[in-house]
């Protein structure tokens, strides 16, 4: 199946450097501190990363990050949970916003 997404791609992410190195390098610095255990476990933002990675929709993020999370000892039931959080965080952001349309509402009914 053809796909705008190809997953041997993600294999590749390492070469982003490629075309500009010094900011491929502070990246991935920065990327491979905020994953280091601290006030959180590396299991925790892992979970977390997968939640966001199917909040943003990222293909590449998600196998990844499902990867990672299975690794690090996570069930399928706790992946589901945290995928089911971003769901729900998605769509209460959506619903919120609804707050911005009732007072546009209650505005023109005056």
């Amino acid at each position: 199946m053809k796909t705008y997404y190809n997953p041997e791609d993600l294999k590749k992410f390492g070469k982003i450097g490629d075309f500009q190195k010094e900011m491929a390098d502070k990246f991935f610095a920065y990327y491979g501190e905020v994953f280091q255990e601290g006030a959180l476990t590396a299991r925790e933002k892992s979970l977390i990363a997968l939640a966001v990675a199917h909040a943003i929709q990222c293909p590449y993020c998600i196998d990844a990050y499902t990867v990672d999370t299975m690794e690090k000892g996570c069930d399928e039931a706790q992946l589901m949970e945290a995928v089911h959080v971003a769901a729900a965080i998605r769509g209460g952001a959506s619903l919120v916003h609804a707050t911005q349309m009732m007072n546009k509402v209650s505005d023109l009914s005056m």
